[in-house]
This record gives C-alpha cells, sequence and structure tokens, in this order.
C-alpha cells in the first residue's frame, strides 16, 4: 500500500470520527445515520466483558443517539490519534458536576468506506 493511498485513507477516517465526536460534543445526533455502516458492530463499554455487542445500524443508532442527545451528560474529548483506517479516541464521560461524576474511557474505531464499520469502548475501572 502507497503513502499516498494511505494518507487518503487517514483524512477520510479523521473527518468521519471528527463528526462522530461533534456529534457527542454538541448533542447532535442527527448526524449519525450516515457516519455508521451497515454492517457496524459495536462492543458497549456496559456488562461483562462478552456482553454488549451490537450488530448493524439499527442497533448502534439506538445505543449512540440517545447518548449523543442527552443534554444531563457530557463527554469531553480528550485525545484522538487516527492511522490509516483506525481510529483511537480518549474520552471522558461526565454525569455530575464532580470529578467523582466521571469516568474515563477509549473507543477504538475503524472507518470503511468513509462510515464506522466497528467500534469497541473499554471503560477505566474504579477497582
Amino acid at each position: 500500500m502507497n503513502e499516498t493511498y494511505t494518507d487518503t485513507i487517514s483524512q477520510t477516517t479523521r473527518e468521519i470520527i471528527r463528526r462522530f465526536n461533534d456529534a457527542f460534543l454538541q448533542h447532535d445526533p442527527a448526524v449519525l445515520p450516515q457516519l455508521v455502516a451497515a454492517d457496524c458492530v459495536i462492543e458497549d463499554t456496559r456488562g461483562t466483558p462478552n456482553a454488549g455487542r451490537l450488530l448493524g445500524r439499527e442497533a448502534c443508532l439506538n445505543r449512540w443517539q440517545p447518548l449523543a442527545e442527552n443534554r444531563e451528560t457530557q463527554f469531553e474529548l480528550e485525545e484522538t490519534f487516527v492511522a490509516g483506517e483506525r481510529a483511537i479516541i480518549r474520552w471522558r464521560f461526565h454525569w455530575g458536576k464532580d470529578e467523582n461524576e466521571s469516568v474515563r474511557g477509549v473507543n477504538l474505531m475503524r472507518v470503511r468506506d468513509g462510515q464506522i464499520v466497528e467500534a469497541m469502548g473499554y471503560v477505566k475501572s474504579n477497582d
């Protein structure tokens, strides 16, 4: 794979992930349907390690849209790293004003043909 091709893929991934992050930061879930592929897979942060797997656009949107829309919570973007079709998003999720009312996490994302096809979410444990 040549460098120009990889750079083009990275640029596309960077733009899709920026728009994805903006949906959560600005509480605007309307943009999400165009960003999520029909065969998207989420491995969610909820449940046991083998639970929380969502398959398909509808299931993924049913998880992400209410989360993006909720104005009683806030995502804080800490860092985004893109390499080819892969992206890493480090974030903090706030559900209250106190630092103890937040959790840090990371999403490992994959973009193919301008849409998100995979999202694996992990949360830093309080243990």
